[in-house]
């Protein structure tokens, strides 16, 4: 088994470990609260606040006009960024084929769909 199978299994197995990991290591967590939940409420203990404020934490609240022109600025300054990379890392070569710029166009224009959502959003940033 040489480096021509190796590196592209590897690759791939890191993208699920990334992807899954996360995912199961959460779920997990999750499932461990409600175990810990079910016998207190089982016991008749009070459940402490503090578990209620946990598991509300984990309920994702809808997007606000402030985190969209923030992830839109996010997304738009990777695309700048992929493309001045791009641009830079051939410069050197002269060959006048810039083809990152396009795939640079990727993340730029979700950064503007963002940017353009968050004036559309009704949703103002939640009083805490």
């Amino acid at each position: 088994m040489g480096p021509d199978i190796v590196v592209p299994v590897v690759g791939c197995m890191m993208i699920v470990a990334v992807v899954f990991l996360p995912l199961y290591f959460k779920n997990r967590e999750r499932r461990e609260m409600q175990a810990t939940l079910r016998a207190a409420i089982e016991k008749g203990q009070p459940i402490p606040p503090e578990v209620i404020e946990a598991m509300t934490k984990t309920v994702k609240l809808p997007p606000t006009r402030l985190r969209d022109l923030r992830t839109g600025v996010i997304w738009l300054a990777i695309g700048l960024g992929v493309a001045a990379a791009t641009y830079f890392g051939n410069f050197t070569d002269h060959d006048g084929d810039f083809h990152g710029i396009g795939i640079a166009c990727i993340p730029a224009v979700i950064g503007l769909a963002y940017i353009v959502l968050s004036f559309f959003n009704p949703n103002k940033e939640p009083r805490v």
